[in-house]
């Protein structure tokens, strides 16, 4: 963060700085954590549902912090420490992370949809790495904290940024988009993930689409051209879409599949043909290089710095993530989070992996409302279908699972925690096997593959 006075940070969030002097140094630090304190940083309290952090305050002072922004003062007020008073603290970190983006005249792309965000947004910032020093958010930042904090995370060395959104309500996008103020939006696709919030998959498209009314004018956006929701979608901005269909601007074409490797696939444009090799398994993958395929191209990349870009992408936390251990096993680690249409694209993979045997361990889905039975039904019997050796279904919702394996004559077990699935997943990850942990990131199955790659690393 590039330093900003205590008069600057008050005026962009319309707050009263209590006692001004004229000694205070200059902010370079923002934490919402009283537990990571950097010194001379600018403490911000979060009001959660269960918790103040006004409460707080006082121990990151102690710890360090410069001062506060606060909708609560505290009774006492340390002479050594600045105070901004605000009306909503959450409101007040929106506001400065806006005024400090504008700061910085570099291209900004903001990435959205229910499935492939992240992916998205690490194939993109790879993308764009092969020329310019590229702030992405980091890991899954994207919410209504993440996103002001990688904002302000920003530094003079950065040419562009690639900013992560999600969202779960109405309104979230827009909120978020506020601060980012894009030059190019994505629309990664349109799922059912978060559907008990949005009613249906046309309320899922509204609330992508909410993006649009920050890009600017004169900006870029980029569709999945392969979405019949996103198909529908008309603006007045220049639109790219990319995928295999024949009215894509964006091409995909000569997909081939090489299992763990990754793929291979041909990407053509009106200017150019790239034949990309994507070190990540997954026939999906095709879509996130796509899409970083026209974003280097608007943003002026060359042919080799594209093609380069795409081929230095690697997976970010628990996604995809190949591990290989001892005696032929691996683990297709993809438990940070999981909808239908990720669960389907996870067990595509598994099924193309040449092992011995392939084991599906997969776990409850969140926030599919009145679809979570199906759902839930739906991956067990395509396991089955797909010719997958063992399903492990774990958690309540899970139980329908191991309905759709069973009764579509697959071979499965059902466990209502991991702690009571553990053996048996020790024991089913024989040599020469490939087992895939896939479930909502609620269910915390990455101490489940920890606990396995300690086993047989």
């Amino acid at each position: 963060m590039q330093p900003m006075t205590v008069q600057e940070i008050a005026s962009a969030v319309g707050g009263e700085w209590q006692d001004p002097r004229a000694d205070v140094p200059a902010v370079t630090a923002v934490s919402t954590d009283s537990r990571r304190i950097a010194p001379g940083c600018l403490f911000l309290p979060w009001v959660g549902e269960k918790f103040d952090g006004h409460d707080f305050i006082d121990a990151a002072l102690s710890a360090g912090a410069a001062g506060c922004l606060c909708a609560r003062l505290p009774k006492v007020l340390r002479a050594d420490k600045f105070y901004i008073k605000v009306d909503d603290t959450r409101l007040a970190l929106k506001a400065l992370a806006a005024a400090y983006r504008d700061k910085f005249q570099i291209p900004f792309v903001q990435i959205t949809g229910s499935v492939g965000k992240t992916t998205t947004k690490e194939v993109v910032a790879s993308v764009l790495g092969a020329k310019y020093r590229t702030l992405k958010t980091p890991e899954n930042f994207n919410n209504d904290i993440g996103t002001p904090l990688t904002l302000l995370g920003l530094g003079p060395e950065h040419q562009a940024a690639v900013i992560e959104t999600g969202m779960n309500h109405f309104g979230e996008i827009r909120y978020l988009g506020e601060m980012v103020r894009p030059d190019i939006a994505i629309i990664s696709n349109i799922g059912d993930a978060h559907i008990e919030y949005l009613g249906s998959r046309e309320g899922i498209l509204q609330a992508k689409c909410e993006i649009l009314e920050n890009l600017k004018e004169g900006g870029t956006l980029i569709l999945n051209g392969d979405d019949a929701l996103l198909n529908t979608v008309e603006s007045k901005f220049t639109t790219l879409r990319c995928g295999q269909s024949e009215h894509c601007d964006v091409r995909v074409t000569d997909i081939a599949d090489h299992g763990v490797e990754g793929i291979t696939c041909t990407v053509v444009t009106k200017r150019d043909t790239y034949a990309l090799s994507i070190p990540a398994p997954g026939e999906h993958m095709a879509y996130s290089a796509s899409m970083a395929v026209a974003v280097g191209e608007v943003l002026g990349l060359g042919h080799e710095e594209i093609v380069r870009g795409v081929a230095a992408y690697e997976p970010a936390g628990s996604r995809m993530r190949v591990l290989r251990l001892r005696e032929g096993r691996i683990i297709l680690d993809d438990c940070y989070n999981a909808n239908p249409q990720s669960v389907t694209a996870a067990l595509e993979v598994l099924a193309k992996t040449d092992c011995d045997r392939r084991v599906a361990v997969l776990g409850d889905m969140g926030e599919l409302g009145a679809l979570t039975d199906q759902a839930h039904y739906n991956m067990g019997a395509l396991a089955a279908m797909l010719g997958i050796d063992f399903v492990v279904a774990i958690g309540t919702k899970a139980a329908k699972i191991a309905d759709g394996t069973a009764q579509s004559g697959g071979a499965v077990l059902h466990f209502a925690t991991k702690e009571e699935a553990a053996a048996e997943l020790a024991q089913q990850l024989g040599p020469h096997t490939a087992m895939l942990v896939k479930a909502s990131h609620a269910m915390h199955f990455g101490e489940l593959v920890a606990e396995l790659q300690h086993r047989y690393d």
